[in-house]
């Protein structure tokens, strides 16, 4: 189950990966406007943090949360392609919202799926499957772009959105065979239910059957409470999302500014997707190495110290007198930023109720996709100035993460304080 799972998650964040790319090489090719593409990338990004929460309620109350996730797939694939048709066809306003839907459901891709891990692997599994989890996550970061690259060399920038879609559409089966949730395995059985029904009612068995919209509406909203309160009333957790929120829009800056720091060193600023390959690549390596070793009892130093090697590797970035020496530099920052993912999902996966661990993944991907689009928007500027002002500001960024993540920590508390969280999550 765990290979099918992680070859889902490889197919699905690849398309993931790919569809930002996609949708700006394809707004080009049709449009011939940077303004146009550029407006369908942020509505595809800006619409997350609304959209994760919502979703973690809907996944947790599933009663074959998989299942929700496929319906999700097919979602977002289907609004990349509609997209794809209207363009030049329809106008750019048009297009640009179903964007911004579409973007709704792009958490389910990445928290989402993470949060059903502990039904695939298990407790005695878990930490060995949140490694390899991660790294589908750095798989995707390398092969996404580059795919994109090839596919619109090779086919045209339409192509690479067939693509996507294509990626996505093939992760469904290993999404749609998700095992359901074990606690609610008591439960009376129910009748097989076809894609559309588990698409149009995912709500659990516990959901009241006569209550009607509003009641439906009124425990949701009661849901989405409660999942941002154990965030913020449990200690580990609420440092975690902010820490790695803030982290995120740090690490906006070295992706912005790696093809202006490859021009800079090298003439050419295709250079710096080698830089940003070299990053993905080094975090992979570093997640393997975490999964061959095993069990990690203390998740939160790993979570702070990762994030302080990947703001290391942003400062030598940003004094690299050398190309080569850049590539130390990317190689450094990618050893930090692998660990980091791995650590945080484990963070996630030790502190949260079980019953609204989906919210507490999506939730967390939302405001991370949000402040890696508040930090590339940043970066732009400091980076068309040199891309060490942005290289350093992304260094800074992750200081603060670094003390956001530390701060008020009490080394022998995290375990105790993980049990009483989840004995009063519950």
């Amino acid at each position: 189950m765990l290979y099918r799972y992680m070859a889902g998650a490889v197919a699905a964040r690849t398309g993931d990966e790919m569809s930002g790319p996609a949708l700006l090489v394809a707004g080009m090719a049709v449009t011939g406007s940077p303004l146009t593409a550029s407006w369908l990338l942020a509505g595809l990004t800006v619409s997350a943090a609304f959209g994760g929460p919502l979703l973690g309620v809907l996944l947790d109350r599933a009663r074959r949360p998989g299942r929700l996730l496929a319906c999700c797939l097919l979602g977002y694939a289907t609004g990349l392609l509609l997209v794809l048709y209207g363009l030049g066809r329809v106008p750019d306003a048009a297009l640009i919202g179903v964007a911004v839907v579409a973007g709704l459901l792009g958490p389910a891709l990445t928290g989402g799926w993470t949060a059903q891990l502990p039904q695939v692997a298990g407790p005695e599994r878990l930490s060995r499957a949140n490694a390899l989890d991660s790294m589908s996550y750095n798989v995707a970061g390398l092969a996404g772009p580059a795919v994109v690259g090839l596919v619109a060399s090779a086919g045209g920038g339409t192509v690479t959105v067939l693509v996507c879609a294509g990626l996505l559409v093939a992760a469904l089966p290993a999404a749609w065979s998700l095992p359901p949730v074990r606690a609610r395995s008591a439960a009376p059985a129910a009748v097989p239910a076809s894609p559309a029904t588990v698409c149009a009612h995912p709500a659990a068995p516990g959901s009241p059957a006569d209550g009607g919209a509003t009641g439906r509406g009124r425990a949701i909203r009661a849901e989405l409470v409660e999942g941002f309160a154990v965030i913020w009333r449990n200690a580990t957790l609420r440092r975690a999302t902010a820490g790695s929120a803030v982290s995120c829009c740090g690490l906006a800056m070295l992706v912005v500014s790696a093809p202006v720091l490859g021009a800079e060193l090298t003439g050419q600023s295709g250079h710096g997707a080698l830089l940003l390959a070299v990053t993905a690549a080094s975090g992979l390596a570093a997640n393997a190495v975490i999964a061959a070793w095993g069990r990690v009892r203390r998740w939160d130093r790993v979570l702070a110290r990762g994030t302080a090697v990947l703001g290391a590797g942003m400062a030598l970035a940003a004094w690299a007198g050398t190309f080569w020496a850049a590539v130390v530099a990317a190689a450094v920052a990618g050893a930090g930023e692998g660990p980091q993912l791995t650590a945080l999902f484990s963070v996630r996966h030790r502190e949260a109720p079980a019953r609204l661990r989906s919210q507490v993944f999506t939730t967390g991907a939302s405001l991370k996709i949000t402040s890696f689009a508040i930090g590339s928007a940043l970066a732009g500027p400091l980076a068309a100035y040199s891309a060490s002002s942005a290289l350093v500001a992304g260094a800074v960024l992750q200081a603060v993460a670094v003390a956001v993540l530390t701060a008020g920590r009490r080394d022998k508390g995290s375990p105790g304080e993980a049990s009483r969280s989840a004995r009063g999550g519950r």
